[in-house]
């Protein structure tokens, strides 16, 4: 009770202790170490954690010579709890200084009691595994004994006993982080030595290997220079060792997987041979025989037969199975480091790799489906992107490969196991990932599988999970017709899933069911399949789901997304059931925890084809859709936005226009440069309401008075780009045709928007693009006479040069050039001429913006004014620099436009050309003078 008690003080924040009471602390805890009562002791090393970070270094390093004396001379019922004792203190030593310290005394001591001849078996272990901490953690502060230590430890690897031996090998391993490229390689090469050596006890050689293999594990790329040696030994000694050594031919493996992983570059010349030793041992089973010829004439035998060698042959001494193991995660590791040996893989590996599926050894048959789902998720990997196949490509290689492995798959999934299930159901998810329709032939005889492993009363919840997510991917990545003939087989395992008493099986299964009703009717023509007597099943079955409460909110969250689908495409067949269903939605949307599933629920039901009645729920859903848009939640808010969309544009003729000005109102809050998505969002749904109430007074008036100043705001933005400059233009082409706004006020609007301000000054760059665009997009929204009028005012502004000031000059040459280059405005004559003598301007920002307009107006007439820039380039030599900008502008405008790029005629490519060459050489010649 008094130990407890001081180990609540000792954890107590404000406790400080003085000289006097830091030496009576730690006697008394060393004290009750040796209490004969487990409690005590216990509570007495959990003592150290907080008294190490109490007292000073003088009373931790006292403590330690201590116990380390106990642990050398005391007596063997306290050697353990020294031991514990005095790993915990090294633990929570976190200073520098003081680990040096304790290193001065306490690592020698170790070294001593490893090293002493008259030293027993478990004093020698409890030394190395405190010497593996210490140099795990500060191996690196003892630098200058690095030498005397390793030569200690490598002693040890030849010791008689099997426990030192291991525990020396994991103490180099944690010494050989910190050593030096010299020590490293005397290590390797002493240990290479011994293996070299064929008289030496096999259990020796075995320790050997070992240590090879944690040498590499631990030094990673520097173990590198040193395979030359090690490799060609392995390799020999796995397949020189006598048939009963499997521990060595394990051991072996293991260490040739380790440097697959860890010196990928400097293994290459190896990767070969260890490939080929991996498949001979990969089968590797010299006890036992076993007919892997595939035959699926009689299933039912066959399954008979898997039943009958399963059994027909145990041996608990049997140790074969350790090397196959080896050998799988050996196969694995060429296949995850040499992407580029994978058309190769296909080759040799695949069919060893589907022909190990029946393995006997439940361990090996996982990591054999593990090495084989790294096959194809590295597959995946390095084909990404790949549209053209051809027959050395390794998607092609596993196309032709699918048959085999559906077969053998289906062999494990009418196995009993249901861990090999599992793996099988894996092993066919990753492959639809990385062949999505790969299984178009082979879905029938899955079929049987899926509804074992969903049916079957033995079948765990893991399982179910694995059918259901295959299920789920395989339906999304083959065609619907593929399945019509197995819905009966599949929709009833799924839906009784449905009703499964794990949260996560029914979330699955919810899941299965979206896909499922895809697939029963992909459109909304006639099909071939009759999907009627489905509909009501399902919906019952995810109704249930959709009105329990009590639930987790992953179930309640797929039942509301799965309910949307079923309403969405099965609206017509469920007119009766609408009233019932839709309420559950919208009361669903009042709940802050499936809020936002809710939302994007009622987009997907606004968009379906067949026009749902949702007149029953229509204006309780824009009502708290409305409200949503004031909320601090910004997922929410873009579903809000997105769902709003798709309700107008569908719904839009149902809805009130005082709902409307609402919504515009709260749009209004939302247009900013502080969340450009967002404004995006807003003014898309602007745009739409006012699509569908051009006529409305009232609406025009709100997004007027409301919504416009926002947009002449954020216009000024330098931030402003992309989507949202896409949807701020598309919303003055709307406004310019809403009513009571006028094309001349909007003109005027942006026109003055690029005035500069007494606190701001000028516009950024940016800004201005941004305002000529949304002037170009507003006069081709209005009517030609229009736009006319308004090149007109921009001609007029460059020809009068007496009173206009730049800015106006800049603004008047970006607005010509957007407009020209979206227009032809060859009917305005000289305007090349106009917009050329801008050349001569005093400012550099008018340059520019000539040469802009210059190449922009060409874009939108390239037989009228592309040989004009080209003809000036040759005549003028002190616009050339200006021109050739112009010429530039034509050339990315037409990249980028898709549809132009063949209005850039060979003769013009040619000219174009010819001139830029002529050019780059008369400067070289320059330049040589």
């Amino acid at each position: 009770m008094a130990t407890s008690d001081l180990l609540n003080e000792l954890n107590r924040e404000g406790f400080k202790a003085d000289a006097d009471l830091e030496i009576k602390l730690t006697n008394t805890v060393l004290q009750q170490l040796e209490d004969a009562a487990g409690d005590v002791s216990g509570l007495a090393v959990k003592c150290l954690t907080p008294l190490v970070k109490k007292v000073n270094e003088d009373r931790i390093l006292e403590m330690t010579n201590k116990l380390c004396d106990k642990l050398l001379n005391g007596k063997d019922q306290h050697r353990d709890i020294a031991s514990i004792a005095l790993k915990t203190i090294i633990a929570e030593v976190t200073t520098t200084s003081l680990a040096q310290r304790i290193l001065v005394s306490l690592s020698a001591e170790l070294i001593k009691g490893v090293t002493s001849s008259g030293r027993s078996t478990e004093i020698k272990c409890e030394c190395l595994d405190i010497l593996c901490d210490v140099l795990n953690r500060f191996g690196n502060l003892v630098t200058k004994d690095h030498e005397e230590m390793l030569s200690a430890l490598l002693s040890q690897l030849s010791s008689n006993q099997a426990s030192v031996r291991k525990k020396s090998i994991s103490c180099i391993a944690s010494l050989a982080s910190s050593l030096s490229d010299d020590l490293l390689a005397r290590a390797t090469s002493e240990v290479v030595q011994l293996l070299k050596n064929r008289s030496v006890k096999p259990e020796i050689t075995r320790t050997n290997i070992q240590m090879i293999g944690a040498l590499s594990r631990s030094v990673g790329y520097r173990f590198g220079p040193h395979l030359g040696e090690t490799v060609p030994l392995l390799i020999n000694y796995c397949t020189s060792a006598s048939e009963t050594d499997e521990e060595l031919r394990e051991y072996s493996l293991q260490a040739l997987e380790s440097f697959l992983l860890r010196c990928p570059r400097d293994i290459s010349l190896y990767c070969e041979d260890i490939l080929s030793l991996t498949l001979e041992y990969l089968s590797y089973d010299p006890n036992f025989t076993d007919n892997m010829e595939e035959d699926t004439d009689d299933e039912g035998h066959e399954e008979e037969d898997d039943d009958e060698s399963a059994n027909e042959y145990t041996d608990d001494e049997d140790a074969s199975w350790k090397v196959r193991r080896a050998a799988a995660k050996c196969l694995s590791a060429i296949i995850v480091s040499r992407p580029e040996m994978l058309s190769k893989m296909y080759l040799e590996a695949c069919p060893k790799l589907i022909e190990r599926f029946r393995e006997r050894e439940e361990n090996v048959k996982m990591d054999v489906f593990n090495t084989f789902i790294e096959l194809l998720r590295q597959t995946g990997n390095v084909t990404k992107g790949q549209i053209e196949i051809n027959e050395s490509s390794p998607r092609w290689l596993l196309k032709q490969e699918v048959p085999k492995i559906v077969r053998s798959v289906n062999r494990q999934l009418r196995e009993k196991s249901i861990k090999t299930k599992v793996g099988a159901f894996s092993i066919l998810k990753e492959l639809v990932v990385v062949l999505p329709d790969c299984l178009a032939d082979h879905i029938g005889s899955l079929v049987s599988g899926i509804e074992k492993a969903l049916n079957d009363k033995s079948s765990t919840s893991n399982l179910k999970i694995e059918a259901l997510v295959f299920t789920r991917l395989v339906m999304s990545s083959h065609s619907p017709s593929v399945f019509h003939p197995y819905i009966q087989a599949l929709s009833s395992p799924v839906l009784s899933a449905v009703g499964d008493r794990y949260y996560k099986v029914t979330a699955e299964a919810l899941r299965v069911c979206g896909e499922l009703v895809r697939v029963i009717r992909p459109t909304f023509e006639t099909s071939s399949l009759d999907y009627r007597p489905y509909v009501t099943p399902i919906y019952k079955a995810i109704l249930t789901r959709l009105a329990n409460q009590d639930q987790d909110q992953e179930v309640k969250e797929c039942a509301i997304s799965c309910m949307s689908l079923v309403i969405s495409t099965f609206g017509d067949s469920l007119q009766r059931e609408l009233p019932m269903c839709l309420p559950v939605l919208v009361d669903r949307m009042g709940n802050e925890i499936t809020r936002l599933t809710a939302v994007k629920a009622f987009s997907v039901i606004a968009k379906s084809p067949l026009r749902i009645d949702l007149s029953c729920v229509l204006e309780q859903v824009v009502s708290e859709l409305t409200a949503f848009l004031r909320k601090a939640n910004r997922a929410l808010r873009q579903a809000t936005l997105g769902t709003l969309n798709s309700l107008v544009v569908s719904y839009g003729d149902q809805i009130g226009s005082s709902a409307y000005e609402t919504i515009i109102i709260e749009l209004s809050t939302l247009i900013s440069d502080m969340d450009l998505h967002m404004t995006a969002l807003a003014l898309e749904l602007c745009c739409t309401m006012m699509t569908d109430k051009k006529s409305s007074q009232n609406v025009g008036l709100t997004v007027r008075y409301k919504v416009l100043p926002q947009a002449l705001v954020l216009i000024r933005s330098s931030l402003l780009q992309g989507q949202a400059l896409q949807a701020l233009q598309g919303f003055f082409a709307s406004l310019v045709h809403s009513a009571n706004t006028s094309f001349d006020d909007l003109l005027d609007s942006l026109l003055s928007s690029a005035k500069p301000s007494p606190q701001a000054g000028g516009l950024a760059k940016q800004a201005l693009c941004s305002i000529a665009q949304c002037v170009a997009v507003l006069c081709l929204a209005a009517r030609e006479q229009k736009c006319a009028c308004t090149v007109e005012m921009l001609m007029a502004i460059l020809k009068d040069d007496s009173s206009i000031s730049s800015a106006k000059q800049h603004l008047a040459l970006l607005c010509l050039g957007e407009i020209g280059r979206r227009k032809d405005l060859s009917m305005h004559a000289n305007i090349e001429n106009i917009v050329i003598e801008s050349f001569q301007s005093p400012f550099e920002e008018i340059k520019s913006a000539s040469s802009y307009a210059l190449g922009n107006i060409a874009v939108g007439n390239l037989s009228r004014y592309l040989p004009f820039i080209l003809d000036q380039i040759d005549n003028q030599q002190k616009k050339q620099y200006l021109l050739l900008h112009s010429l530039k502008e034509v050339i990315v405008r037409q990249s980028i436009d898709q549809a132009g790029k063949s209005e850039l005629q060979h003769s013009y490519i040619e000219k174009i050309l010819t001139l830029l060459f002529n050019h780059c050489a008369s400067d070289e010649e320059g330049f040589a003078m």
